[in-house]
């Protein structure tokens, strides 16, 4: 296939998004190229407009976009997985070749699962990034990386009873990553699994695993007193904060137990009055996109088992809200996402919608 399609531009550092033409790309050996049903907004892609994420960014114009689902075009010519036509999940990176938010993107085979007829783009296109920042935090173990904590992954050996009975606290449970942390907490079987959200998104909450959801406008006084009523006395050992602010990691730190592990999703500013030396805590980050390199094996782990997961309902996609517009509505969604006008729910692009 050749020809060009419709992508959104970031123009520059600070620019505008605009809407123009691309090439369509042509896949490699061991690529597939996708017709782009559904791409997600994530808060990385307005944080990439002006930030010091913004590093990310090799040139300009720049195609953003790392949460897609579609229709598999043309296949490269090493691929045997896949064929024209197939429905699949995938996870953009930051290279216009491989972004979401245009009609047609690259990506490697390996890296992509079909998705069940029990899910639709839609909703297919809320899970990768969200997912695969969980995933990776705890279960990557790649020699190279130092973001991770090595927990035995779910498809191994013991991975369902590493931390079987034992707490789990997630900050942010309505997040996108929230929402995926919750699941993955409940395939390891932790228990309780305790999460902080707005009081109107706790039966959602509920429904994907979480035993008790505390209001997350409750002084961090009140939340570290109730954690050991919760969990019935037990350490918490494992702390998920899909928020990573000021306030939020110092809840983090100070819920997880001597000698446990804390995941924060953005870097870290933990007060370093709240740390003692010898508290053997352990606070790690996540890169969290399979495409990376030292991701890359781990990434194949998940996306092979993706597709049965989907089929069981063992991981259920977020909700999801459509933009009008297509391409064009992605402007005014990130800015909603900024504005933090957005809880319990994912937005949604259709590119192919684009007028």
């Amino acid at each position: 296939m050749s020809g060009t399609q419709k992508a959104l531009y970031l123009t520059a550092r600070a620019g505008q998004w605009v809407v123009g033409e691309a090439p369509i790309p042509r896949p490699g050996p061991k690529d597939v190229l996708v017709k782009i049903i559904s791409a997600a907004l994530n808060p990385i892609d307005w944080k990439l407009v002006d930030s010091p994420f913004s590093s990310i960014i090799q040139s300009y114009p720049f195609i953003s976009g790392t949460d897609g689902a579609g229709t598999v075009e043309e296949v490269g010519a090493d691929v045997t997985t896949l064929a024209k036509g197939d429905r699949i999940v995938f996870q953009g990176y930051f290279a216009n070749e491989l972004a979401t938010f245009q009609q047609y993107c690259l990506v490697p085979a390996a890296i992509t699962a079909k998705i069940p007829y029990n899910i639709s783009f839609d909703q297919a296109a809320s899970i990768p990034l969200g997912l695969a920042t969980v995933v990776l935090a705890l279960y990557n173990q790649d020699p190279n990386t130092d973001k991770s904590l090595r927990f035995t992954p779910p498809w191994a050996e013991g991975g369902t009873t590493q931390f079987a009975g034992k707490p789990a606290f997630i900050i942010g449970g309505s997040s996108s990553v929230g929402q995926y942390a919750i699941q993955i907490a409940k395939l390891a079987n932790f228990s309780p699994i305790i999460t902080t959200a707005s009081a109107h998104n706790a039966s959602l909450l509920t429904s994907l695993g979480a035993t008790h959801v505390l209001d997350r406008v409750l002084p961090a006084s009140t939340i570290l007193a109730e954690l050991p009523r919760l969990t019935e006395g037990k350490p918490i050992e494992f702390v998920y904060d899909a928020i990573s602010l000021t306030d939020t990691q110092s809840l983090a730190y100070q819920a997880v137990a001597p000698g446990g592990a804390v995941v924060l999703v953005l870097p870290e500013v933990i007060p370093a009055e709240l740390k003692k030396e010898g508290d053997g805590k352990k606070v790690s980050g996540v890169f969290g996109n399979v495409h990376h390199p030292d991701n890359r094996k781990c990434g194949e782990e998940l996306y092979a088992r993706l597709t049965e997961w989907l089929e069981k309902g063992i991981i259920k996609p977020n909700k999801v809200e459509v933009l009008p517009g297509g391409l064009a509505g992605i402007p005014d969604g990130l800015a909603r996402l900024e504005a933090f006008k957005i809880s319990g729910t994912k937005l949604i692009a259709r590119p192919q919608e684009t007028p």
